[in-house]
């Protein structure tokens, strides 16, 4: 038996760190959820969403992970056999389309190096060549949890619209949003799925959609069966005012302190402390990556993630021997790599309630593990995180 003593350093790409003042939010009895009090705390929590979102469409929850808004999406707005395009950026795009293809779907992907974000201009002329407009939908990721790769939402958008093509736009932002600068409206975004267990600091187990106009009507046409998902039975006047079930109470308790937590501290400072700490990230792996060392697995630092850093352990090594290690001797959890990058990534989240010190001793764990586990790498990753943080204050 493994004995960890001191604070879990939980640094998954989510679920994320939970921070006290949600837990304690949470902390407190059942009310009525068809009362006034709760109605005035779901209504604070779904304008505060839409702040975070950049939105003034219709924003939706429900009791699931961000795979049941992924489900919600398709079952709401197509048919038996529409056509949709998936753009290429991981594991966790390639999972949405095969949900697609469950669904009696037609899914097509837009093939793509998992190391590098999506290019527009392929997205552009794969649209050109669909002159029918068979392509109802265009489905990215927008930050790949599995790769640490980061998409151009805006680009892709552009892309569409030279195409001059009306497929609709859904993104999932399920490991962006909160951390990453994110602009439903301004970037054309007809449907964004997201969970409540990253940047939002919640536990796993809540989901949200922002709905466009254009999706809402697309939505009264289709003809996949839905019933648990169905935005009909939810939507009241032009917004949420019925639940496919018990609401999940408790979740609005912790979503309101979340969000409160977010605008106290501003939501640009929140992007600007996520930028800040992946960055030191990004310095201590450029370290480690001397003497043939872990490289940074997304290879254009333009399309690197600030929520996540995958991290590919050299040929020959195992990255999960690195993960155990961690674990069992430092009480530090990271991602493991996911489909054909498992054992030869690990994955360093760093989203959500987190600060220097955390990140510090995360990296400083990781650094003891590739020593102990044999695995080539440069010295001083932790001091080159460190000199970077400093220098950042100063500035």
């Amino acid at each position: 038996m493994v004995v960890k003593r001191g604070y879990h350093f939980y640094q998954n790409p989510g679920p994320t760190n939970i921070p006290d003042r949600v837990l304690r939010a949470m902390d407190r009895g059942a009310i009525d959820f068809t009362g006034a009090q709760f109605r005035e705390i779901s209504e604070e929590c779904f304008a505060g969403l839409k702040r975070v979102f950049k939105t003034q469409q219709t924003i939706l929850a429900y009791a699931a992970s961000g795979h049941g808004a992924w489900e919600a999406a398709l079952v709401n707005l197509f048919s038996p056999g529409d056509k949709l395009l998936v753009v290429e950026s991981g594991f966790f795009s390639l999972n949405w389309g095969m949900r697609g293809e469950a669904f009696g779907l037609e899914v097509e992907t837009l093939a793509n190096d998992w190391r590098s974000a999506a290019n527009p201009a392929k997205l552009e002329n794969r649209l050109r060549e669909d002159r029918d407009h068979k392509i109802k939908a265009v489905l990215v990721v927008h930050n790949e949890t599995s790769t640490g790769v980061l998409n151009d939402v805006a680009g892709l958008r552009r892309a569409i619209d030279a195409a001059n093509h009306p497929a609709l736009y859904l993104v999932d932002v399920i490991s962006s949003l909160g951390s990453t600068d994110f602009r439903m409206d301004e970037w054309g975004v007809d449907v964004v799925v997201v969970g409540s267990q990253k940047g939002l600091m919640l536990p796993t187990g809540m989901a949200f959609t922002g709905v466009s106009s254009r999706a809402l009507a697309a939505a009264a046409e289709a003809k996949l069966p839905r019933v648990y998902w169905d935005w009909r039975r939810l939507l009241g006047e032009g917004s949420q005012a019925y639940w496919n079930g018990t609401a999940p109470v408790h979740f609005f308790y912790g979503l309101q302190e979340a969000l409160r937590m977010i605008e106290e501290e501003g939501l640009e400072n929140v992007f600007e402390r996520h930028r800040r700490l992946a960055e030191a990230t990004r310095r201590a792996v450029r370290a480690w990556r001397q003497n043939d060392g872990p490289e940074i697995f997304a290879i254009d630092p333009r399309a690197q993630s600030d929520s996540i850093t995958a991290v590919q352990v050299p040929e020959g090594w195992d990255a999960d021997k690195v993960r155990q290690l961690c674990l069992d001797k430092f009480n530090v959890s990271l991602g493991g790599g996911l489909d054909r990058l498992h054992g030869h990534v690990f994955r360093i989240g760093h989203m959500g309630d987190l600060n220097e010190p955390m990140m510090l001793g995360a990296l400083a764990a990781v650094e003891m593990a590739l020593e102990l586990t044999g695995v080539p790498h440069g010295k001083g990753g932790v001091a080159a995180a460190m000199d970077y943080l400093v220098r950042s204050e100063q500035e």
